[in-house]
């Protein structure tokens, strides 16, 4: 235990963010230089080393928090490291992107604030990378097998991690032009610079793992000649089929899905364009979308330079407490979130549902009509007499997506099933249907967080390591039936 008595001493102290007016006006990550190891110690020590840390459960990688927590306590920096890559192949993404729900399982949480992990755990790997502590692993032997991982999102980089150190010969095929999935074209650079991906990308190169950008399987290489080549296929394409909203005015220019509109805003970051082909620049922005893709569209329009952010959400207002019974510990709950892009400004509208869009005569957006809502039967209803109008001359639909893009030749091609929420269908190794043929991340499971994507990419491996020789010494942290108390 770090220290007997830190989580009565001290209180909860979370990482210093730049101030506002600073970071929009860059791209650069929101938080302070040197914002954590100051206080990372203390914050360490109110970990109280539970008989049974629950900690384990709300993080589907099994993470081994206290342990790492006790170490970082001590300044054992690279035993610290050491037991936080043992469950977690990429510390750096998740310490910057993952919502946390270790910290909402803390057992410290229950009559106190929880311990600050998600900053414990982003301030060693951070340690370990410029100490230089982070090594490639190359494996000792080749297996001789070959294994093709198509997607470089959290899911497939894990994945295709774990069976490279395992001795296969792995190959990550990626449609975009860079690696790195939505972490590349998805979050935006306030929220994780791409230095963090390009670094270990370069350590996957090292350790044997080959990347092929630019390649669509079902369009450039058919899935028959992929499983020519390969004596195994990991699927781990995400959930990228975005969620519509069908009203009249939808077709008018200026209303984008958020996922063409911040891929853009990455784009520019990496030399592509000179300023982003869709802007906020001058403009009243509307997003539609509480969810954090609503947030991260927030924060871009404001570092575009947008006349005003106005953000909508069908659900009521979350509480800013847990409620015992609704949402009763250890499980995830839904409270009031206030992100680095809302403490930027705009304003955030709850219980609304657009009703249709109006344009000029040239067909752009001008305005955007909603109305309240209320709940009946569990069904939003329009409340009479509501209606309103406020400018909106940029709108991102940002609510989620609803399954594996089908269009691509993927699951026609493979001939695979589909479950019934039209995720790719797998049993207990995460096996599809057609022998040879696995699926990881949210192609599988259907959108969720980046920890159970680089979860579902490890279990996968194995389940592809089991395949490929009958057996595996692969760490696998989940199966796909298991259901954490944080779903």
């Amino acid at each position: 235990m770090a220290d007997p008595k830190g989580f009565l001493t001290h209180g909860r102290e979370v990482a210093a963010s730049r101030p506002v007016d600073e970071r929009v006006k860059d791209w650069n990550e929101v938080y302070a230089p040197g914002f954590l190891l100051p206080i990372i110690s203390t914050q360490a020590s109110r970990c109280m080393d539970c008989g049974i840390p629950f900690c384990h459960n709300g993080c589907p990688l099994g993470n081994l928090i206290p342990e790492w927590n006790d170490y970082a306590y001590r300044g054992d920096w690279s035993a610290a490291a050491e037991r936080l890559h043992a469950t977690n192949n990429f510390p750096e993404f998740t310490g910057r992107l993952c919502p946390a729900p270790c910290e909402s399982a803390c057992v410290l949480g229950i009559g106190r604030q929880p311990v600050t992990i998600k900053n414990v755990e982003v301030s060693i790997i951070d340690r370990a990378w410029d100490s230089g502590a982070v090594k490639p692993r190359v494996p000792e032997r080749l297996s001789g097998k070959t294994v093709a991982v198509i997607g470089s999102g959290p899911a497939g980089l894990a994945a295709a991690q774990q069976l490279t150190r395992a001795g296969h010969t792995v190959a990550v095929y990626e449609r975009a032009d860079r690696v790195g999935g939505l972490l590349r074209y998805g979050i935006p650079e306030f929220k994780m610079e791409k230095r963090h991906i390009n670094r270990r990308i370069e350590q996957m190169r090292a350790e044997g793992t080959r990347f092929r950008t630019g390649v669509e399987i079902g369009r450039d290489i058919t899935a028959t000649d992929l499983r020519k080549r390969y004596d195994a296929v990991v699927i781990a394409a995400g959930a990228t089929t975005a969620r519509d909203l069908p009203v009249p005015g939808r077709k008018l220019t200026g209303v984008y899905q958020a996922m063409e509109y911040l891929p853009l805003s990455n784009k520019v970051q990496e030399g592509d364009y000179v300023t982003a082909p869709i802007s906020a620049e001058g403009k009243h922005v509307v997003v539609i979308g509480g969810g954090d893709t609503g947030a991260d569209c927030v924060g871009t329009a404001h570092r575009q330079g947008a006349a005003s952010v106005t953000q909508l959400e069908i659900m009521p207002r979350p509480n800013d407490e847990r409620h015992p019974v609704d949402q009763p510990w250890p499980t995830f709950p839904i409270l009031y979130k206030v992100t680095s892009a809302h403490e930027e400004g705009g304003e955030r509208v709850y219980s609304a549902a657009t009703t249709h869009f109006e344009g000029d005569e040239d067909g752009q957006v001008q305005w955007l009509h909603l109305a309240e809502v209320e709940f009946v039967d569990g069904r939003p209803v329009h409340k009479p007499g509501t209606e309103r109008k406020i400018p909106a001359q940029l709108v991102t639909l940002a609510m989620g997506f609803t399954g594996t893009d089908q269009h691509n030749g993927l699951v026609d091609q493979f001939g695979l099933e589909l479950d019934a929420r039209g995720n790719i269908a797998r049993d207990a190794d995460f096996a599809t249907n057609v022998p040879g043929v696995f699926v990881a991340g949210d192609a599988g499971r259907g959108q969720s967080l980046i920890v159970w994507a680089i979860a579902e990419g490890r279990s996968a491996a194995r389940g592809v390591d089991r395949f490929l020789t009958g057996a595996s010494d692969l760490l696998a942290p989940i199966r796909p039936t298991d259901r954490a108390l944080t779903v």
